[in-house]
Formats: structure tokens, sequence, C-alpha cells
């Protein structure tokens, strides 16, 4: 599981940050400032750190520095009310991987996390990780707890993409012709029947779902408890 560490004095943005996280499939950890991060960095495997700048007893740009000195190469994405050129231009050289401005979009930061750690080969693309669950592209399969689904390509790919990414609604059109490279009235229930098909097969896999938005589409549904 891909532990994302949130570093922020804000108790509130602290646990709105980590419901976030958890409904992505990520495991959130937390610590109030730069110091209780090196604490945590020093006693647990930290895939990426979220880091406020303005902050007591060591703030983000000190545990930058920190983290720079002492050669310790994990992804930062920081997450601050200074906005400046000069801010940025000051993070991004102590090895800032990327910078968010307050108020931060639940969406958004989702997606510079997964782009980040892609980036940075934490996560591979082909496989992806919700929970207990494992979605994996080169096999085509989802497993779980010593149980594994294998699916048909299509079917395996609209799952994979649906939970990629499940604060997006995909119209049925847009799976249309991303999977099948046409939009035609005729085939219109094409989608209902695939997603039918899907849902069939994760019955065993209470962590993932596919939701459907009336009206509009479809969207991943996650559900990935605490142990």
């Amino acid at each position: 599981m891909i532990n994302i560490l949130i570093v922020e004095d804000d108790k509130n943005i602290r646990k709105l940050m980590s419901i976030w996280l958890q409904k992505a499939g990520f495991n959130p950890l937390t610590a109030e400032n730069g110091e209780a991060a090196v604490n945590l960095l020093a006693a647990q495997k930290i895939h990426l750190l979220l880091v406020d700048i303005m902050m007591p007893v060591m703030n983000g740009t000190e545990l930058l520095q920190y983290l720079k000195l002492n050669d310790i190469r994990v992804p930062v994405i920081v997450t601050t009310a200074k906005e400046s050129i000069e801010d940025k231009k000051i993070c991004f050289s102590l090895g800032a991987d990327d910078y968010l401005v307050k108020p931060v979009d639940r969406e958004e930061l989702l997606l510079r996390i997964n782009a980040v750690l892609k980036r940075c080969h934490v996560i591979d693309s082909k496989i992806l990780h919700i929970g207990p669950v494992t979605l994996d592209a080169n096999t085509l399969t989802v497993s779980a707890r010593g149980m594994t689904t294998p699916m048909p390509k299509r079917e395996f790919e609209i799952l994979f993409l649906l939970l990629s990414n499940p604060d997006k609604v995909y119209t049925k059109p847009q799976l249309m012709d991303e999977f099948w490279g046409y939009d035609s009235d005729s085939f219109s229930d094409t989608v209902k029947v695939h997603i039918n098909r899907i849902r069939q097969k994760i019955e065993p896999y209470p962590e993932i779902g596919i939701c459907t938005i009336r009206g509009v589409g479809y969207k991943g549904d996650i559900h990935v408890r605490k142990e």
C-alpha cells in the first residue's frame, strides 16, 4: 500500500486530506510539523509527502532543506497558501516535485499525486493497488486475499480506467469512443452490458465497484476499510 504523509499544522485540513487519500486507496499518515515528519520518516516507509510551508517548530522549507541535506529521496508535493513565484522557486530549488496553492481541490490533488508517483516510479501505471486489491494489467487479473479473478481485456481496461480516476465520471459516449472507437446509438447497450459483466466478476472484492451516475455515466467506486 502507498503510504502518504500529510505534513500540516491545521488538524481540519489533515483530517480532510486523510479522508480523500483513504477513499482513493492510499494509506494516509499525518504529522503536525516538519519535526514530527522527520520522526515518522525514520520509523516508516513513506512513498510521498504532502507538505505545508507555514508550520511551527520546523516549517515546510526547513523540512525540504533537511531532506536535501540528508539525501532522503521522497517525492514531495507542497500544499500552501503562499503563491508567489519566489516561494515556488525556493521550494523547487530544494527538491519539491510539485506545488499546489490552497485551497486545494480534491480531484486535482489526487491527479497530481498519481502523476508524481508515476514520474518517480513509485507506482507502475500497469498495476493499481486499492487497499488489499491489486489490478494487474500485465495479467488482466484482479486479486486480493489469495483470490485471483481473470478478466477479458476490454472489461479489465474499463475497470482499470474507472478505478484509476475514481473522482471522474465517464459518459457512455466517452467509453464507447475510448474502447470501441465509435459512438453509435445502435450500440447504446454495449457499455451497459460490459459494466454488468464487470460488476459480477468483482463481487468478491467489496473494496471496489462501479457507480452509475443516473443520466450521466459511470465512475469508479472505492471502499477501502481500515484494518
